[in-house]
């Protein structure tokens, strides 16, 4: 991890006890920030933040987006709102239409109003997905491809909420980076393609059943690689509503994912079963199937990612292994 100076000193993080929130607390944290953190723990963890209770800087707030009166607590002092909580698994509007409209838009609605009224920040940083371009044409994607068409509703609520952004942003002079993640890997996830394979490895060693054909390519960043980009984004944007693809600037295929996760977890003569997908060989509808972002942009920053591909996925199996108990 870079030693980075920012320029803020007193943040909310949103989500905080989540995957990519609570690494993106560890860094500011040993960089000698005042950190809060708000979250339902619906998909968060205490665990993942237990190292910093008891330190002065760190305060912790069991609360929800969706109550307004949390928010108002939890914004006081704060320079910069980091907003990571959301319902993190795109699968899940396929079945619960609700789901993303209240995690995601809902949500951030809430904080953005309160923001308004309180007038205690005026910054915010906000992780947005790959997946607001849906199917595009053009990789790898720049920030300015268009139109967007999500073809899932999580990706559909990120889009909308970076529209909120703007809106907020141009009408009440906020300033606002939105971050466009790749898919991100690394110790603490608890869903994904390598958290899935594993577990149904540790439930049957002889079998694995992989959702799709197995094409399916998209780019893996490695969760530090991640958080140090989202931290220099914040540092160094200059326009009101920054844009930025976050990513690794190759690809690698669900199949050799598959061979990783067997190779690692020291497995032999595994058994793999393809579903075959939907629509094309997708995992699941609403799965984009080739995913490759163009991150010129923030590289101009001085950011590159440390690790390939392959290399996050590999880091990441490994030390998802290590966490998820027999």
């Amino acid at each position: 991890m870079s030693t980075h100076n920012l320029s803020f000193s007193n943040v909310l993080v949103t989500g905080g006890a989540g995957f990519i929130g609570s690494h993106l607390v560890d860094a500011l944290m040993e960089r000698g920030l005042k950190v809060t953190v708000i979250d339902n723990l619906s998909s968060g963890k205490l665990s993942n933040l237990s190292s910093w209770f008891g330190n002065p800087r760190f305060k912790f707030i069991r609360g929800d987006l969706l109550n307004p009166h949390d928010l108002k607590d939890a914004l006081k002092g704060c320079e910069v709102v980091f907003h990571l909580a959301a319902n993190p698994d795109v699968k899940i509007g396929a079945f619960n239409t609700r789901v993303d409209y209240e995690q995601n838009i809902l949500a951030t609605y809430n904080l953005l109003e309160v923001m308004r009224e309180t007038g205690e920040c005026k910054k915010i940083v906000f992780t947005s997905t790959s997946t607001v371009y849906g199917e595009a044409e053009k990789m790898p994607t720049p920030e300015d491809y268009g139109p967007l068409k999500p073809i899932s509703l999580y990706g559909a609520s990120k889009l909308a909420c970076e529209a909120l952004i703007s809106g907020y942003s141009h009408l009440f002079g906020f300033k606002s980076v939105i971050c466009r993640l790749a898919n991100i890997v690394g110790s603490r996830s608890g869903h994904g393609v390598i958290y899935d394979f594993i577990r149904k490895l540790r439930s049957n060693p002889n079998r694995l059943e992989v959702l799709g054909d197995g094409t399916q390519r998209k780019s893996y960043l490695y969760i530090k690689d991640c958080v140090e980009a989202i931290l220099i984004a914040s540092e160094k944007s200059v326009e009101q509503v920054e844009v930025y693809n976050i990513g690794s600037e190759d690809t690698v295929d669900v199949a050799t994912i598959a061979d990783i996760v067997i190779r690692e977890m020291g497995l032999k003569s595994v058994e793999v079963c393809y579903t075959g997908g939907v629509d094309g060989g997708r995992g699941w509808k609403g799965d984009v199937k080739e995913m490759l972002l163009d991150i010129s942009k923030i590289k101009r920053l001085g950011w590159k990612p440390k690790l390939n591909s392959r290399e996050a996925v590999e880091r990441a199996t490994k030390d998802i292994i290590s966490e998820i108990k027999e």
